[in-house]
This record gives structure tokens, C-alpha cells and sequence, in this order.
């Protein structure tokens, strides 16, 4: 299993360093002048341009610039925002946290509704249940983020009384920590609610079809044969199989919730690392842009990395292959 975990660990680490290299290169193929955009000045003479470009080792080889770019990212020093003029880990931290508050209820929401609906669809199959749940399914996987958060936002608008933007309410003044948290919540209501149902339908589906190719499989004609009840057999032993390839497919589709959760977050005015890379495109505000993606590419790669782990501590035959 050592073995197993330093070798996943290995492909992790050269996957990062791959995107640091992509990052480096996109961000320096970007038009504009990085100091031009940090000062906003387009007066600054040839040689003041100059004077803060070797500030800032612009004017450096570009492997040396690499070299420092590396060291900086390990370091911590992500570069300055152009916009907001402090460090880029300011900006973005709080962000990401926001964002965590948001993904991490919506998600596990997501999978384990998800997941249950893909079993009792996969367990009724060519029902009346089994179409409606897949047909739901598909709509959700479908449906525009965007275009549900603004539906959600009509709806709420219409009944009252709940929180269509932002994180808190502005200008209030909370007495108690659970004030805090009772506000926080009436404003997640929303936006979890959009980032779940847009997430779990393929879950859903891609349950249902491992439970019905589980189904298939010759154990489960044997235990039908010994007496063994269908729910007793969906319970212990097809479920736990059919969540062997559905544990990488999660992991994988994690880029895809995250890239929801930046509509999302936009949608509902959060102030999370979505609504952060909206503003950031709009203000050109690139070293802010850079840190975002190296965030949501470590994202990726760590919850493949747990993927891979969970999914040999499922399955003990990979540990081997």
C-alpha cells in the first residue's frame, strides 16, 4: 500500500509542477504590460517602465523568471493584485474559504443524493420509478447553472423573505455568534441549493448504470439462486461494487462542480474564488487570475490523489495492478 501511495503522491507532484508550467507560460503570453497594468499609469516614462520591471525581474531571462516564479509559489509570494494593490494571497484566501463554505455542503449533498438516487433507479430499472429519476437526472445535468440560479432568484423574490445575493446582510449588526450563522445560512440557501441540483444529476446517472451492470454480474445470479433477498443483495454487495468506478468519476467531475460553483457564486453576488475570477476577468487583474487557477488545479489534483486512495482502500486489487 506504501508503495501504491508514494506512487499516486509522484503523479500528483509532476501533474502540479505541469500546471505551473502552463500557468507561467499562458499568463506571460497575456497582452499588456505588467507594469503598465499595476500602475494604471500610462504616463510613466521608458526608463521609470524599465526601473520597475527590474523591480519586479521582468526584464530577466525568461528560465530565470521560471526559476523565480517556482520559488515564489512554494514561498507563498503569489505576486500583487493590480486592482486591489495588496499581496494576491489576500485577495484570494479569503475567497477560497467562502467558496469551501459553499462547495463542501453542496457537494456532499450532491454525491449522497445523487448516489441514492442512481441506486433506486439502477434497482428499479424500466420502471415507472427508474424513468422518472433518470429523467430528472438528465434535466438537471442539462440545465444551465445561470439559468436555474436566476429562476431560484424570481422565486425568492416572489415569496420573500429570503436572501437572493451576497454573503451577509449588509449594515446589520450581529449580537451573538448565532446570529452570525443563522444569517450566513439564509444566504447559502440559495446558492447551495442551485450548486447541488446542478451536480447531482450526474451522480445520479452514472450510479444507475453501474448498479445495472452489477446486476449483470454472475455473483448476483448465485446469490438469487441461494435465497438471498434483493434488498439484503443491493445493500451488501452491489452497492459497495458499484461505487468502485463511481469514486473516480466524482473525483474527476470535481472540476466540473467547481467550474458551477463559479456561475453560481456569480449568479448570487458569493464572494467566492468564482465571483473573484468574474471581477479579476473584468479588471484584467492577471496575477489575481494566475493564483485562482493554480487553486483550482490543486483542488483537481488532490481530490484525485484522495480518489485514488479511497478507491484501493475499496478495492485492494489496485494496490497491485
Amino acid at each position: 500500500m506504501g508503495r501504491y501511495i508514494a506512487k499516486r503522491a509522484l503523479t500528483s507532484i509532476i501533474t502540479f509542477f505541469a500546471v505551473l508550467v502552463l500557468t507561467f507560460i499562458l499568463f506571460r503570453l497575456l497582452p499588456g504590460n505588467p507594469v503598465l497594468l499595476l500602475f494604471r499609469n500610462p504616463q510613466l516614462t521608458q526608463q521609470q517602465i524599465a526601473q520597475l520591471s527590474a523591480q519586479f525581474g521582468l526584464n530577466r531571462p525568461l528560465y530565470e523568471q521560471f526559476i523565480l516564479f517556482i520559488v515564489n509559489v512554494f514561498r507563498g509570494n503569489w505576486g500583487l493584485s493590480f486592482y486591489y494593490r495588496v499581496p494576491v494571497t489576500q485577495v484570494l484566501f479569503p475567497a477560497l474559504l467562502n467558496s469551501i463554505i459553499l462547495i463542501l455542503p453542496s457537494t456532499i449533498l450532491a454525491i449522497l443524493i445523487g448516489v441514492g438516487l442512481g441506486v433506486l433507479s439502477g434497482w428499479k430499472r424500466n420502471t415507472l420509478t427508474d424513468m422518472a429519476v433518470l429523467s430528472s437526472s438528465l434535466v438537471l445535468y442539462a440545465i444551465p447553472t445561470f439559468w436555474l440560479g436566476i429562476l431560484f432568484i424570481m422565486l425568492a423574490v416572489r415569496i420573500g423573505g429570503i436572501p437572493v445575493s451576497g454573503m451577509l446582510s449588509i449594515g446589520v449588526t450581529f449580537n451573538s455568534p448565532l446570529q452570525y450563522l443563522g444569517n450566513l445560512l439564509r444566504h447559502l440557501l440559495l446558492p447551495m441549493i442551485t450548486l447541488t441540483l446542478v451536480t447531482l444529476g450526474q451522480f445520479s446517472i452514472i450510479m444507475r448504470t453501474s448498479v445495472i451492470n452489477e446486476l449483470t454480474e454472475d455473483y448476483v445470479v448465485a446469490a438469487y439462486a441461494k435465497g438471498m433477498s434483493e434488498s439484503r443483495l443491493i445493500r451488501k454487495h452491489v452497492v459497495p461494487n458499484a461505487l468502485l468506478p463511481t469514486v473516480s468519476i466524482i473525483a474527476i467531475s470535481i472540476g466540473t462542480v467547481v467550474a458551477g460553483a463559479v456561475l453560481t457564486e456569480t449568479v448570487f453576488s458569493w464572494p467566492g474564488v468564482g465571483t473573484l475570477i468574474y471581477d479579476s476577468i473584468a479588471r484584467r487583474d492577471y496575477p489575481v487570475l494566475q493564483g485562482a487557477f493554480l487553486i483550482v488545479a490543486l483542488s483537481v489534483i488532490i481530490s484525485n490523489f484522495i480518489a485514488d486512495l479511497v478507491y484501493a482502500y475499496l478495492d485492494p486489487r489496485v494496490k497491485y495492478s
